[in-house]
């Protein structure tokens, strides 16, 4: 078929792509399982570890769970910022060193082919923004996460640590995401020495975003949503995917990726929306097509 030939343009195909993408959304909320909950409030999902008892630790259920409710709100069009907190005293403690069978997820595919990238804290592609609202202990694998979060809101609470190296066991994505987050002495004194760290320390680190009061940190977390609903879904997404693919590649090469990837999204309705709402002085009502 003849795109141009069936005058279908590229305002007309996205438009159709996110038409049918919004109506295999599912806009559920509740569990997707008994050790996560997902939670659709309008567009902001909040995404909750949810075993308290064990400090959030993960095990093989709460990994299922975790990357059920990620892959939700990465599928889902009515879903355009997360919230992720954990239930009780810890945001989560890291992998469950009792029951830890299936924590760091499951791998398809023979020894040497096993896929890496199997969850939102391996390297998981999602452009929308995500919230890390840190209740309480932030500790390997939890903390790993927190680095792939667009804004860490840390309780005064918090504490944050990789104990990966006094259990002999290494941190590996950590390992890469911190010294791409933060200096590299303060990466290595994480890494290394397997301490944890107070939330004013990890703000002074570049760590957590922004420290606040334990009691209105979820408000927080939903005052700083709000200000995001108000920006076009699909700009910010495009934004978000220039700035982490262009970190390493050459001047040019980003330039010119960025210029396509502005020009495609200058095509879709909110685009069309934002201008018109900025002639007739009125805020844009955003779709997210």
């Amino acid at each position: 078929m003849v795109l141009k030939s069936a005058g279908v343009q590229r305002g007309q195909i996205w438009r159709c792509f996110a038409h049918q993408r919004r109506a295999a959304s599912t806009g559920q909320t509740g569990p997707v399982g008994s050790a996560v909950t997902f939670e659709l409030d309008g567009h902001v999902a909040t995404i909750t570890y949810n075993r308290p008892e064990v400090l959030n630790a993960i095990n093989g259920e709460m990994r299922r769970d975790l990357n059920a409710a990620f892959a939700r709100f990465r599928d889902d069009d009515d879903a355009w910022v997360a919230i992720v907190t954990g239930a009780g005293r810890a945001f989560c403690a890291g992998g469950d060193i009792r029951d830890g069978a299936g924590a760091a997820g499951e791998f398809a595919g023979t020894f040497w082919e096993k896929p890496t990238l199997n969850s939102f804290e391996s390297g998981w592609e999602i452009f929308k923004p995500v919230i890390a609202a840190v209740n309480g202990y932030c500790l390997g694998y939890g903390l790993t996460l927190a680095t792939w979060c667009d804004f860490v809101l840390a309780s005064d609470r918090a504490e944050f640590g990789l104990p990966e190296s006094v259990l002999g066991v290494p941190a590996a994505v950590a390992s890469i995401r911190l010294p791409q987050r933060i200096n590299w002495g303060d990466a290595m004194e994480l890494l290394l020495s397997g301490e944890r760290i107070s939330a004013e320390r990890a703000h002074a680190m570049g760590l957590v975003w922004k420290v606040v009061p334990h009691d209105t940190l979820l408000d927080e977390a939903r005052a700083l949503s709000s200000r995001l609903l108000a920006g076009a879904p699909l700009a910010q997404r495009v934004m978000k995917e220039i700035a982490m693919r262009t970190r390493h590649m050459p001047t040019l090469e980003a330039i010119r990726f960025a210029e396509t990837m502005r020009l495609v999204s200058g095509r879709t309705n909110d685009a069309a929306e934002g201008l018109r709402a900025a002639a007739e002085r009125r805020p844009p009502h955003w779709t997210g097509s």
